[in-house]
């Protein structure tokens, strides 16, 4: 699906049709927690005698529950969970906003979009507000699902929750796993960041970060632009 550009304004929009509502990841999307959760991984990692560089790889855009299973499935789950999420609490602090994230959020009402996330909601929560971001309406985290991302049930459970179809719903990730959740979900998704490149299924758009994005509303819906402005670059609060 291509971009279609909408005139007068020179920036192209996402999909051919407006949306009822856009479902936000977290990490790398809303919020720069890479450091954080690298952190923590490594702290984790040789806490337990694991490969540090293993862990990370198999980490991103994934639930902690989902992680130790497939790490160290001799492990008592809902210990390491805890134990992890303590020490992710405590990093919080240290995790900034994405730029452009908290004007996208602001010009988006509430009950037009949620956040999805591999991570708890103790954890999440202390993210949004270590951020100074506000705490979304509808937030679907790790417990809220049986089966985590590349799964489409958390998605899935965010648009029941907005009373959205699933076609009429943007993603906005940074991790394969993230995309692939999407696509099972029959949901297009806009990627954000460099992890996903190429020409992939089910991505119909690709920014930097949130700084690229603006939404307007309409009678058909939200509709999601990307790129730079000369009315917004540069310019005002992220």
């Amino acid at each position: 699906m291509g971009p279609e550009t909408l005139v007068g304004r020179g920036l192209p929009a996402v999909g051919k049709s407006g949306f009822d509502a856009i479902l936000f990841d977290l990490d790398g999307v809303l919020v720069d927690s890479l450091g954080a959760i690298e952190k923590s991984m490594r702290w984790w990692a040789l806490e337990r005698g694991l490969d540090p560089e293993d862990v990370l790889t198999r980490a991103h855009g994934r639930r902690d529950e989902d992680l130790i299973r497939e790490c160290a499935p001799s492990l008592q789950v809902e210990t390491e969970i805890e134990l992890i999420e303590d020490f992710d609490v405590r990093e919080a602090k240290s995790v900034r906003p994405l730029p452009g994230a908290r004007r996208v959020l602001r010009s988006l009402e509430s009950g037009s979009w949620a956040v999805v996330t591999s991570g708890s909601r103790r954890v999440a929560a202390a993210r949004m507000a270590g951020s100074g971001l506000p705490e979304p309406g509808r937030f679907v985290t790790a417990e809220s699902v049986r089966r985590g991302k590349p799964f489409p049930d958390g998605y899935l459970l965010a648009a029941d929750r907005l009373g959205a179809v699933p076609e009429r719903c943007l993603v906005v990730e940074d991790a394969p796993a993230g995309l692939a959740a999407a696509r099972a979900a029959g949901m297009p998704c806009l990627g954000v960041g460099a992890a996903l490149t190429g020409p992939l299924p089910g991505l119909v758009g690709r920014v930097r970060d949130l700084d690229e994005v603006r939404v307007e509303t309409g009678s058909a819906g939200l509709r999601v632009l990307t790129g730079r402005s000369r009315t917004h670059a540069g310019t005002g609060p992220r």
